[in-house]
């Protein structure tokens, strides 16, 4: 048990960390929490955590190695990454003056449409930086053993889901609530605008990065 004990709390606090940096993830979890519902915010946490376990799978795979033998696979990656972002910054740049009348109760109820397109868009928010596919591969590099046992390769994918998962859900339980809730009701235009925008902005950093790459 010891074996895996150092790399695992290696590998949790490192993303840990990561995963409170600020990004594209964290601007969808926060506008989902306060523009919708507790519920929705809950689910794209969920989604969240879908996604790194997909990218931790694809790090104990090898997805390091495959960018380094492949770089044009990385290339296409950030241009897929990069397009989804500016799209989902357009999105909401252009939903920004549409008005939220099912918002006047502090905590409307979800329904389930809303929260699996909740989930599906914050996985795919999460899974469309690859930046963070560099990251959890570089992590997983430095704290796993050459020949990783069974009992640690279950566990990886496990504990990234409660930390992305953990992380996201404090996140939108926190701008749920009635006072983040009234002020972007009040100020939604901007709000919008500012996260659309930072979208776009870190969509077109990715797409820089294809073309000076």
């Amino acid at each position: 048990m010891s074996g895996i004990t150092v790399p695992l709390l290696g590998i949790a606090g490192a993303m840990i960390v990561g995963a409170m940096s600020p990004g594209p993830s964290f601007v969808m979890v926060a506008r989902t929490a306060v523009s919708s519902s507790r519920g929705d915010g809950l689910a794209a946490a969920l989604g969240m955590g879908a996604g790194g376990v997909v990218f931790a799978i694809a790090a104990l795979a090898g997805l390091q190695a495959a960018f380094l033998a492949v770089p044009a696979l990385y290339l296409a990656v950030k241009l897929l990454g990069g397009a989804y972002l500016v799209y989902l910054g357009i999105r909401i740049w252009r939903g920004a003056r549409e008005p939220l009348a099912a918002m006047q109760d502090a905590r409307p109820a979800a329904s389930p449409g809303n929260a699996r397109r909740a989930f599906l868009l914050g996985m795919g928010t999460q899974i469309s930086n690859p930046k963070t596919a560099v990251v959890y591969a570089s992590i997983f590099a430095a704290f796993l053993p050459r020949e990783v046992p069974l009992a640690l390769a279950l566990a990886v994918p496990a504990v990234i889901f409660c930390i992305e998962t953990g992380w996201y859900a404090v996140v939108a339980l926190a701008l749920s609530s009635a006072a983040p809730r009234s002020a972007y009701l009040r100020y939604k235009a901007w709000i919008d605008r500012a996260a659309g925008g930072v979208m776009v902005l870190l969509g077109l950093r990715l797409l820089s990065g294809v073309r000076s790459g």
